[in-house]
């Protein structure tokens, strides 16, 4: 089995990435000294993660593992979960290291910021701003990936199965560099835009570039105790409810829109099926609000769609507390948040594109029931690269994803009443927030959330921003090239 020393020296480069993204909320200490007494805490970890990285490509530079593998997408996912797990500690450090919070607990902040998902045990109204920024600025990375933000300075060898391992679907251009670089042009742009809107409705520019990275990653981490509610500004939920749609919206069908091709965009089947689900869900969890908590219809709709998108598009902001939700309302939220947002995006969740196709296929099936057996009916859906079949092959793929993850979510959600003791209803909620890499919360999140509780959300984190198979594999991969080391270190001692 030939395990590739360049796809060896991938990890090396991507611990060095790490170590340079590490070093990003310096950039807050200009703006406040007060707080450079925090910079060693990024500076250590930032050093140590470059220097590692810089030994691990050095090392792999000459060396070359000799074995049989000829499955390159088992070992790519394998680099893929190192590379994470490895940035959950590295992106944990600093918490630790300033006395901020406890060593799981900072795990869990971290697993948070970079999956996206937005779940928090910290105080924001006594966190420093530097950490602030750092948990946003994980979040604004970790929607791309560290593949793809390695990939838009340079080219690995490997590198499509790196990133096809990572989760993303779709090559928007012809070559994949050029690709990293449309999505990274589009994604920072976007964030210009969304900071400067966010400037025009009155919110600070700190604020503003922080809820910014957090909604176009669909992340969802706050400056604010009670996220975006606390501004009670329905110019400020307005911009934060077209931020989520972008940010949940496929990059291939962005581009589409960049490039003027309206018509085309809306033929998508995914854009048109979350369109549907929004038209169809804002009315009833409104008239449910109005119906039990004495909404004016008016505010019943404002709260709907903002709490609706938000839950869709995987992005967790919220602009009030679910405690006092009526029972279907929080139904709905469930329903949304493990449907998620579009493939190739940074939303998380089962998927748009999945839940339409499994609505497609049971449609399908309905239909070779009631025609006669003679008919051959062949069926397409629309992608942003046109029109594709729905072949047995996809059906089998999608199949057994959606049971893996519904199994996962029931797993994860009846292991929360035993560590959190909660009702399945409000554990249901909390693990379909973490699994969909989401981040509203019911309550049982937070300071006080005892350790169980946030180890089983780090893992329904962990297996929702990688996508379960991806984890697998990884797992399987590790596993097997460990045996085989074993195996190699056996025979060589008989020799």
């Amino acid at each position: 089995m030939t395990i590739y020393s360049s796809q060896s020296n991938t990890s090396g480069k991507l611990m060095m990435l790490i170590g340079f993204l590490m070093l990003f909320p310096l950039l807050v200490i200009p703006f406040y000294p007060e707080e450079i007494q925090f910079a060693s805490a990024f500076l250590v970890p930032s050093l140590m993660s470059i220097m590692i990285g810089s030994g691990t490509c050095l090392l792999l530079r000459k060396y070359e593992v000799i074995s049989q593998w000829n499955q390159e997408l088992k070992f790519s996912s394998l680099t893929v979960l190192f590379v994470w797990i490895y940035g959950f500690i590295v992106g944990a450090i600093p918490f630790v290291t300033s006395g901020q919070l406890t060593f799981i607990q900072a795990v869990f902040e971290a697993v948070s910021g970079w999956t996206t998902t937005g779940l928090s045990v910290m105080d924001v109204s006594k966190t420093p701003k530097i950490f602030l920024f750092h948990r946003a600025f994980m979040q604004f990375c970790g929607g791309l990936g560290f593949v793809l933000v390695m990939i838009i300075f340079l080219q690995e060898k490997h590198a499509m199965n790196l990133f096809n391992a990572e989760g993303h679907p779709d090559k928007l251009m012809p070559n994949l560099k050029k690709t990293a670089h449309t999505i990274a042009a589009m994604y920072l742009a976007f964030l210009v835009v969304g900071v400067l809107a966010y400037k025009l409705a009155g919110m600070g520019l700190f604020d503003g570039i922080v809820h910014a990275m957090c909604a176009l990653s669909t992340g969802g981490f706050s400056n604010k105790l009670n996220s975006i509610g606390e501004y009670r500004s329905i110019p400020i939920e307005s911009i934060t409810i077209i931020l989520m749609l972008i940010g949940t919206t496929n990059f291939a069908v962005l581009q589409l829109v960049v490039k003027g091709k309206i018509r085309r965009a809306f033929k998508v089947s995914e854009v048109k099926f979350m369109v549907f689900l929004l038209l169809l869900f804002v009315p009833i969890t409104a008239f449910s609000l109005r119906n039990s908590m004495d909404f004016s219809l008016g505010e019943g709709f404002r709260r709907a769609l903002f709490d609706v998108t938000s839950a869709l598009s995987t992005t967790g902001y919220s602009t009030m507390s679910y405690v006092s939700w009526p029972p279907f309302a929080i139904g709905v939220l469930i329903l949304l948040m493990l449907i998620g947002g579009g493939i190739g995006s940074t939303a998380g969740g089962i998927k748009l594109t999945r839940v339409y196709l499994m609505l497609r296929m049971a449609q399908i099936n309905i239909r070779k029931r009631l025609s006669p057996q003679r008919n051959v009916i062949i069926t397409h859906y629309h992608r942003a690269q046109g029109k594709s079949i729905i072949d047995s092959a996809l059906s089998s793929d999608i199949s057994g994803f959606v049971v893996c993850y519904i199994s996962i979510f029931i797993i994860g959600s009846l292991l929360l009443t035993l560590t959190a003791g909660c009702t399945l209803t409000e554990a249901m909620f909390e693990f379909a927030s973490a699994l969909g890499t989401v981040g509203l919360s019911i309550g049982l999140t937070g300071p006080t959330t005892g350790t169980a509780t946030l180890i089983v959300e780090i893992l329904g984190m962990i297996l929702g921003r990688l996508e379960i198979f991806i984890v697998l594999i990884g797992l399987y991969s590790g596993i097997a090239v460990g045996q085989q080391r074993l195996r190699e270190v056996i025979h060589s001692k008989r020799k």
